[in-house]
């Protein structure tokens, strides 16, 4: 199986503080995540990551949630991340998502990327009739060299398949994000 062959990846987390996260942005993505809900193809899906640039922060969903029961309590605030040491920052109480990293560079190498989702199903990228610019190789989730393909294939679109694991959409708001989702998913009703 090719995943045995890819090194696993981790990085270390620290917590500045294990308050509840009060960002004024998990509104939005609350909302955000119940129109998505809608779409018939994305409504049993729960394995994804979103998040929003906040200031200098990333805000972005823990690990392991139910987006269907999801609240305040369920997302972090990424103080700083340092992609070589592989250290972490956080603000809030959970474990962060191992998309947290590429999520993190993307926002801090694209100042217009306001807000990110990521699908993680290898069966959603079948259902997409749309021709999407998609990574060459398969990368362990959250590595420097997978956010390096990813921003390299977002130069000319907002919208990646990463293979063999999901898509990712990419925006200068949540607004810009839905409009994306909706464009990508409309025809699979």
């Amino acid at each position: 199986m090719i995943q045995d062959k890819i090194p696993n990846f981790s990085f270390q987390t620290y917590y500045v503080s294990n308050e509840i996260c009060s960002c004024p942005l998990i509104s939005e993505i609350l909302k955000f995540n119940k129109k998505i809900k809608n779409i018939e193809i994305l409504k049993d899906i729960n394995n994804m990551s979103i998040s929003m640039k906040y200031g200098r922060r990333v805000l972005i969903n823990a690990k392991n949630i139910d987006f269907n029961k999801s609240n305040y309590n369920d997302f972090l605030e990424v103080v700083d991340y340092d992609p070589l040491k592989k250290i972490l920052l956080i603000i809030g109480s959970k474990e962060p998502c191992i998309e947290t990293p590429i999520h993190w560079l993307i926002h801090h190498a694209r100042e217009e990327v306001k807000a990110i989702i990521e699908f993680n199903n290898e069966q959603l990228i079948e259902q997409i009739n749309k021709e999407l610019p998609i990574t060459e190789r398969r990368y362990q989730k959250g590595t420097l060299e997978q956010a390096k393909e990813i921003l390299f294939k977002l130069r000319d679109s907002k919208v990646v398949i990463i293979k063999n694991q999901g898509v990712i959409f990419v925006g200068d708001s949540i607004k810009d994000i839905e409009d994306s989702v909706m464009n990508t998913f409309e025809e699979l009703k």
